[in-house]
């Protein structure tokens, strides 16, 4: 790596996830490549040198009012019909054939079916990205965020933590990636919490 050092365009890290330390009942870890940025070539072989082999925390890469990209898998719902897929209308109750159908699937020409046309076929289940999420808590203690009775499908947090506004694809327990914002940060205040709510969520 030494030798070809002056050659390199760009430094990537091969991480992966800690199942072991939390509650979700997984046992083999989650590996991936992230992009090491930042600086020169030869300060990001160096930062990637000095964590190598060691835990990276979340407070090292973000910090508490900053945004955050969250990529993440969708829930997987299956072969649905277009109806569902992509919200079209019902056709009349006497129509032929089919209710829950498109009335005509193109013209004669072209002698294919246009890609625009709502049709049948796996829906959910894709990654997708939820832009500019805000980080309004970030913590070691997961006891200051978790409710009474642990978290719904998840149970009590173990580890780090981030409270984040907004949205996050995906089902309780799927891996979630976060990355600095691809848009830009807009300028706002610092956070504020007054109260975090941790009554229990099942009646505990």
């Amino acid at each position: 790596m030494e030798a070809s050092k002056d050659k390199l365009a760009e430094v990537r890290a091969v991480v992966a996830s800690r199942p072991r330390t939390t509650t979700i009942g997984r046992k083999t870890p989650d590996l991936f490549e992230v992009k090491i940025d930042g600086g020169t070539v030869q300060d990001q072989l160096e930062f990637g040198k000095k964590i190598l082999g060691k835990d990276l925390k979340i407070s090292e890469v973000f910090k508490e009012g900053g945004d955050v990209d969250v990529i993440s898998i969708t829930k997987g719902k299956g072969i649905q019909g277009p109806v569902k897929r992509w919200g079209i209308k019902k056709l009349k109750h006497k129509s032929r054939k089919t209710v829950r159908g498109v009335g005509s699937i193109g013209p004669w020409h072209p002698h294919y079916v246009m890609y625009s046309v709502p049709r049948a076929g796996q829906m959910g289940f894709a990654q997708r990205t939820e832009y500019n999420k805000e980080i309004l808590k970030m913590g070691d203690n997961g006891a200051e965020v978790t409710p009474k009775g642990g978290f719904l499908r998840y149970g009590p947090v173990k580890t780090e933590y981030a409270v984040l506004r907004g949205t996050i694809p995906g089902p309780a327990r799927r891996l979630v990636a976060l990355r600095h914002p691809a848009r830009g940060t807009p300028v706002r205040d610092p956070p504020k919490l007054e109260q975090l709510n941790l009554s229990s969520k099942q009646g505990v």
